[in-house]
């Protein structure tokens, strides 16, 4: 195999083959070459990575700054954020939802850990699309919550890198993946007997009201509700040495 030819695509893909085969990149799908090469894609980025102009050249592997080890990790590690800030990019263009797209239907970024979701396929998405402030999280296309990766080593990649449009696009190119809403709940039972419904209602209505003045009253606004917000941390402190389980033998299962 000739490295030098201008038609080998190994030698032009060497760094961006290793960097997604690198343990902790599975969620990253490989970046095409022309479009790292069409700089219409990469408007504004010189400003957001340090040594821009080395980190796209160890990407291209057309790298050939003679340095020391200090510097090439610099590069290196300026590399690996360019190629997450292309990729967040990359992956809402035509080509990159197709690769996103085969790696969600292997299951490639985790299955949701709710029983009721019967591990359905996830897809990342990030918090922000500013980088450096939040850590990627999964999204269930069926119950629609975010998790956090299964996996330590993908628990500290860059939420940006994944953007939060792609989720919602992926979804829009390709409606298929929109699943049937399930309406399976777990049902609170008691020695065999349904948790009475009326109580269980009362007790979300008032957990929901306590949260909401809770989250008032850190703002300083007023709350509008009849009770002092000095009763609520007594309340709460009460709660769960007073309630008693409401059953209802008479729904008891056969």
């Amino acid at each position: 195999m000739d490295l030098n030819s201008e038609t080998d695509s190994y030698y032009t893909s060497y760094w961006r083959d290793w960097f997604i085969s690198s343990r902790g990149n599975e969620y990253f799908c490989e970046i095409d070459e022309d479009y790292l090469t069409d700089r219409f894609n990469l408007t504004g980025l010189n400003t957001e990575v340090q040594y821009y102009q080395y980190a796209l050249d160890l990407i291209m592997d057309v790298f050939e700054l003679d340095c020391d080890d200090e510097m090439r990790e610099v590069i290196e590690k300026s590399a690996r954020h360019l190629y997450g800030l292309v990729h967040a990019r990359y992956i809402v263009t035509t080509r990159g939802l197709a690769k996103m797209l085969e790696k969600y239907k292997k299951a490639d970024f985790g299955k949701c850990p709710r029983v009721m979701c019967k591990s359905h396929p996830l897809l990342p998405t990030g918090q922000t699309d500013i980088p450096n402030l939040k850590p990627v999280k999964l999204y269930c296309t069926k119950c629609e919550d975010l998790y956090n990766p299964k996996s330590n080593r993908h628990s500290y990649m860059d939420g940006a890198y994944f953007g939060t449009s792609f989720h919602n696009i992926i979804l829009q190119v390709y409606p298929a993946l929109i699943p049937h809403k399930s309406y399976d709940r777990h049902i609170p039972r008691v020695y065999g007997f349904k948790v009475h419904a009326p109580a269980t209602l009362a007790r979300w209505q008032n957990a929901r009201r306590d949260e909401l003045r809770r989250r008032l009253r850190r703002l300083e606004i007023e709350s509008g509700f009849v009770e002092e917000d000095e009763e609520l941390e007594e309340n709460s402190e009460d709660e769960d040495g007073d309630e008693e389980i409401d059953v209802a033998p008479a729904e008891k299962n056969p």
